[in-house]
């Protein structure tokens, strides 16, 4: 029996190793002080599970017809896979990449692997898909993100930083200083389970010590959270996509009754005479008093004006989720929850303010002021095509088509061919029934995985990715405060014939005549080691040391328990002003008035959702789609984890109990919820911890359809819609669901989403001498020759994650914002910093 450290997105662990199996996960509880069964149950089960693709695969007609194209996109997930061999599966990968850049440019390729949370290293598959395809002249790619696509382009143009990726104020001000905690939206007990790099949960203890202080817990939701019931919060139950309607009242309520902070107005702010208009009705004859916000929210009027004073006597700190920016018009809650705090005199404050991370990445953990293991970074991208993430399915259908984000204006690319790697886009993407059409467009799909997901069962080649415990890696944690680097030694050899992404992604490249330029002419361990040796932790501890023992601390300064989010600009505005044109809070965005928006107006309002249970018809439900408790999205879905939660093997669907009586459903039956969009089975748990007509499905349920069209495993995003949050986001709005519920009477079969596709045992290598690969040979780029200082550094740091972003995207004085907090969580120097500062200035869009 042998013990190997090993870390993932849920934690340190031991691997326990007998006869080159692993046999057990054993958390790390010296460094993790709450542990999850994502570790102890989940790594061991998902390792071996059914569901691991062993052999590369390609379906069936794709292989019978990639010589005459008739390669019948319209039967993926219906026929089988063909096994062949590795040579034979990269051949064909290559082709297709050489075909589709013959026919339709780079600009045809288009890479969906657009996030690097797929295993918590830093040598993720979609830095290293990035790496290679920008090495032959680049891939059209996905901006933004799922997560929290339109807060991170609202909030630079009202505090100046996306906020959504910002650290929060230290855990120390809150337990001093704090008096009511507001959470909307917010789970942080659920939602801090797992983090990008690898989590420590340490902040869980922290918030058991800040209750025990007094702190009040008060959370806006539609449904009572885990967090709720840990922190003993007070829960106020709110229609879904209504809680704008609830802070204008609450504002109109402070503005009222005189309780407002008029000198905090007149210093840190600007347009709130215009938002007073607004709120009093001045200019459109509607006052958004309490009344009017009930009859919208559900929320009692006489509850709503006790909540608002009790917000403007007390030190509150306000959190707003993500969950609440995917909807409909998602830039507008966190406009209004900024303005109250405003209102309120709150922002900057220890223990006050606003925050839209707390449930992110330990939130509110001290910062170890650390540089970070990098790996290797993207490098520029020479295509301009993009689609932001959530338009998946737009812009396969409207190749061309005119798009605004953020103030420019841009062309969907026309697609040919999707390379997918360590990300489910067919379980993430928004009205999966709108995709899969789409996607017939589309030539070839690439799916690079460890297991038969959703997307590898769309796809057309399929190659085998390890897990993370079959190769070596490097991860940081947390997001916040990356006081720790951790060893992920591998612990099993690989699972079949899978490869790791990065020894994929080498042969690609030396198919291609680029291996050097991508490997840096290192072997993976160098690279690893040299991330090490960059990181703050090589000086408190040697490389040999950290890799036997797993894990290295990096001591946290004291002064960080001073910290305050927004603290400095509260102290002198005029000495740190935030990076908004004004330099103050912008209630009012000029900058946005002139972008004229339909769908988007100058300061925070209450726009109506094209479908809410104010809209609908009586027997509606309205369906939000939260963060799951035993997964990372997607990840672990098979695990032998799904049966702690599941009903029936299908995801669980809270019900409120006097809903369920109505359709004679009791708990534990099976329902159908479906609309214009589609259906899905999933299990019904009725609970009076949801409010009546609301109901609620956690996302990432893997897809399986019956001979129905429903998804028999209860996957949300067949319902939900693909429209987009705004036209200056553009975000997905996959929380703006209203559905139809009955109990199942006609299941048809099990859920066989858990189960691996049909495939063949024998081997089929192909002669590929003909496929002429020799024309890769005119595609080498110089993969950051002829750089300035400044840009090389910007594309190394800023392309480690997701894709790198347009220098045009944003402003100078938004990229100092943005940057602001980016540099700290990518370990930036100041001289760095000031290097990448001066070429994204000649590059910015005009303020």
């Amino acid at each position: 029996m042998t013990f190997v450290p090993h870390a993932g997105q849920a934690g340190a662990f031991w691997g326990m190793i007998k006869d080159g199996q692993l046999i057990k996960a054993i958390p790390r509880t010296e460094f993790d002080p709450r542990p999850t069964k994502m570790i102890s149950e989940g790594v061991v089960s998902r390792t071996y599970h059914q569901t691991r693709v062993k052999y590369p695969h390609v379906r069936r007609s794709y292989l019978e017809g990639y010589e005459s194209g008739d390669v019948r996109p319209d039967l993926r997930a219906r026929e089988e896979f063909v096994r062949v061999d590795w040579d034979t599966a990269l051949d064909l990968v290559a082709r297709a990449i050489l075909d589709t850049i013959d026919e339709h440019g780079n600009e045809g390729l288009f890479s969906t692997s657009y996030g690097g949370w797929s295993h918590g290293g830093v040598l993720t598959p979609n830095v290293l898909q990035g790496r290679f395809f920008n090495l032959i002249g680049g891939a059209a790619v996905t901006v933004g993100d799922y997560s929290g696509g339109a807060g991170q382009i609202i909030m630079p143009h009202v505090l100046g930083d996306m906020e959504v990726y910002s650290r929060q104020t230290s855990w120390w001000q809150m337990l001093q200083h704090c008096e009511t905690f507001v959470m909307i939206g917010t789970d942080m007990h659920k939602n801090g389970r797992a983090e990008g790099r690898t989590t420590d949960h340490s902040m869980y203890p922290r918030w058991e010590q800040i209750k025990e202080a007094g702190v009040d817990f008060i959370s806006i939701n539609p449904q009572r959270t885990t967090t709720d019931e840990w922190l003993d919060a007070e829960w106020i139950k709110i229609v879904p996509n209504t809680d704008t309607a609830l802070f204008l009242a609450m504002s109109y309520h402070v503005f009222d009754n005189g309780s407002y902070d008029q000198a905090f107005l007149d210093t840190y702010t600007v347009g709130a005479d215009k938002f007073i208009d607004y709120l009093t009705g001045e200019t459109d004859g509607l006052p958004k008093t309490p009344e009017w916000a009930a009859a919208i929210t559900g929320i009692d009027a006489d509850q709503i004006r006790a909540l608002a004073d009790r917000c403007a006597t007390t030190r509150t700190q306000f959190a707003g989720s993500w969950a609440i920016q995917r909807a409909q018009h998602g830039e507008m809650p966190y406009w209004a929850i900024t303005a109250f705090a405003a209102m309120t005199g709150q922002i900057g404050l220890p223990g006050g303010g606003v925050g839209f991370s707390w449930h992110w990445g330990q939130g509110g953990a001290l910062f170890a002021q650390a540089r970070v293991p990098g790996g290797l970074p993207q490098g520029r991208n020479r295509v301009i095509g993009i689609c932001p993430a959530s338009r998946l399915n737009e812009m396969l259908l409207n190749p061309g088509k005119e798009f605004t984000r953020n103030g420019s204006t841009f062309k969907f690319p026309d697609v040919h061919l999707i390379y997918n790697s360590g990300n489910n886009f067919a379980s993430h993407q928004q009205d999966t029934n709108e995709l899969l059409r789409a996607m017939e467009k589309v030539k070839t799909v690439v799916c690079q995985d460890p297991w038969w997901t959703a997307a590898a069962r769309f796809s057309d080649i399929v190659l085998p990715a390890t897990s993370h415990v079959e190769r070596d890696e490097i991860s940081s944690g947390g997001t916040y405060s990356k006081d720790k680097v951790y060893a992920m030694r591998k612990l099993i050899d690989p699972v079949g014939e899978s490869l790791d992404d990065f020894e994929i992604f080498r042969r690609l490249a030396e198919k291609f005549g680029v291996e050097g330029p991508f490997t840096n002419n290192m072997e993976r361990m160098d690279i690893i080691q040299e991330s090490y040796e960059k990181s703050t932790a090589a000086d408190h501890m040697d490389f040999e040391e950290f890799w036997t023992t797993g894990v290295a601390r990096v001591p946290q300064p004291q002064e960080e328990f001073e910290w305050v989010r927004h603290g400095k600009f509260r102290e002198d505005p005029d000495a740190n002003p935030l990076r908004t044109p004004s330099g103050k809070v912008e209630i009012y965005s000029e900058t946005i008035a002139k972008m004229n928006i339909p769908d988007c107006p100058p300061m925070p309002m209450w726009l109506e959702p094209d479908e809410y249970l104010g809209n609908s018809e009586p027997d509606d439900i309205h369906v939000v789609s939260p963060h799951p408790f035993n997964r990372i999205h997607s990840q672990f879905a098979q695990s032998d984890l799904r049966h702690e939660l599941n009903v029936q093997d299908r995801e669980f669907l809270l019900i409120n109990s006097e809903d369920a009586a109505e359709r004679g459903i009791e708990d534990g039956d099976l329902v159908e919820l479906h609309n214009e969009r589609g259906a899905l089975i999933a299990g019904a748990r009725v609970s009076d911890n949801i409010m009546r007509g609301v109901a609620s499905l956690y996302e990432g349920a893997w897809l399986s359809f019956d001979s129905k069209g429903r998804c028999n495993s209860g996957a949300i995003n067949i319902l939900t819609s693909s429209r987009a949050s705004s036209g200056l986001s553009q975000a997905t709005t996959a929380n703006t669901c209203i559905a139809k519920m009955r109990k199942a009477t006609d299941v048809d079969g099990p859920n066989q989403a858990y189960e691996p596709p049909k495939t063949t045992i024998d081997v089929v290598s192909l002669d590929t001498s003909g496929f002429g690969l020799e024309r890769a040979d005119n595609l080498q780029e110089t993969f950051t020759a002829n750089m300035e200082p400044g840009e090389k550094l910007f594309y190394e740091y800023c392309t480690l994650c997701h894709v790198p972003q347009d220098p045009a995207s944003h402003t100078k004085n938004q990229w100092r914002g943005i940057t602001e907090s980016m540099f700290v969580n990518a370990g930036v120097t100041e001289e760095e910093g000031a290097l990448i500062l001066e070429f994204l200035d000649q590059y910015a869009k005009p303020d």
